[in-house]
């Protein structure tokens, strides 16, 4: 009996590799969703009685379909996907009844396992390869999903180390100009002051510089969670700011390398600007930078007034070898 499957994702990356690494005896009508909302209008059809659910999408993000699949009671059995791996994170999906938690990228004995664990997997005659839906992708989307893992990996490291709950967004990836860089900035107020401090990294055929905007109002609460006193003072400050890029930007640095088998070795962090507007920090260090590929990430921690961006500029030389490499993952 041939059974229906949803893959819900907003990368059309992350639903190819779900869909290649679903087991090949497995007898199964694969369909895709690329928001929650969407999501549930194919439950809702009968089309998803297994699913295999990303937790941060547009329209309507995981936690907000497991709670409608909950309290609608929709027949679905959903396994949750995610590059946000926080031990909170998989407790809030098992209580919105989640049946498991898979961690980005997906490896078919991942899967395996788990659909024999709970007795889901009934070896059948493999459905014919024409009759399974083709799922394009493009080069921005696989770097957006590549940022979306790396950003779980630094975010479950901080909440780690400071005991919170990261809240995660949707990563925003470009490629543009210099002059382009502050309106990319979408979650930065142009009243907003940050301390920002930036980091260089080079790998085979790729360089670029991690930089940490660090909202000022955001000081006062971090350094309270990371037990420092006098958080107006400006050493507290400073320890702050390259405390939270250490770990950020390390983590984010690991993950990215992990997925394009490539190492990158690191500067030391150089402190940028204090207390500036970022139309300012990005002017005085326009001639550092020139057409980039560029990856933001806006972090903030639940339930505190704790706000930074991180932002991951690539030259445009190392364009042409991030294509090189991210094609293997489309193939």
């Amino acid at each position: 009996m041939t059974i229906p499957v949803l893959i819900c994702d907003d990368s059309a990356l992350a639903r190819k590799q779900m869909a290649r690494t679903l087991p090949k005896e497995w007898d199964v009508e694969v369909s895709f969703a690329t928001n929650g909302a969407e999501g549930l209008e194919v439950i809702r059809a009968g089309k998803g009685e297994i699913v295999f659910l990303d937790l941060n999408m547009p329209v309507m993000d995981g936690y907000e379909v497991l709670q409608t699949v909950q309290q609608e009671d929709l027949p679905a059995l959903i396994i949750v996907v995610s590059g946000d791996i926080q031990i909170k994170a998989h407790e809030r999906v098992k209580a919105l009844g989640a049946l498991d938690f898979i961690q980005k990228p997906v490896s078919a004995d991942a899967i395996s396992h788990i659909l024999q664990e709970y007795g889901i997997l009934t070896l059948a005659q493999k459905a014919p390869e024409d009759e399974k839906p083709l799922v394009k992708v493009d080069m921005r989307d696989a770097c957006q999903e590549i940022a979306n893992v790396a950003m779980g990996r630094a975010a479950d490291l901080l909440a780690k180390l400071l005991d919170v709950f990261v809240l995660l967004p949707i990563p925003n990836v470009n490629v543009l100009e210099v002059s382009e860089l502050t309106m990319a900035l979408k979650a930065t107020e142009e009243n907003d002051t940050v301390s920002a401090l930036c980091q260089g990294f080079i790998g085979a055929g790729v360089a670029g510089e991690a930089l940490l905007l660090f909202h000022d109002s955001s000081f006062e609460d971090m350094a309270k969670l990371m037990g420092l006193s006098n958080p107006e003072n400006p050493t507290t400050e400073m320890e702050v700011m390259i405390d939270t890029g250490n770990v950020l930007i390390g983590a984010f640095l690991n993950g990215i390398s992990e997925q394009l088998d490539m190492k990158f070795s690191q500067s030391h962090p150089v402190v940028l600007g204090r207390h500036c507007t970022v139309n300012d920090l990005i002017h005085d260090n326009s001639d550092k930078w020139q057409r980039t590929l560029a990856m933001e990430i806006n972090y903030r921690i639940e339930d505190y007034n704790i706000q930074c961006d991180l932002l991951l500029l690539f030259t445009e030389d190392s364009i042409p070898t991030l294509n090189y490499k991210l094609g293997y993952l489309l193939d």
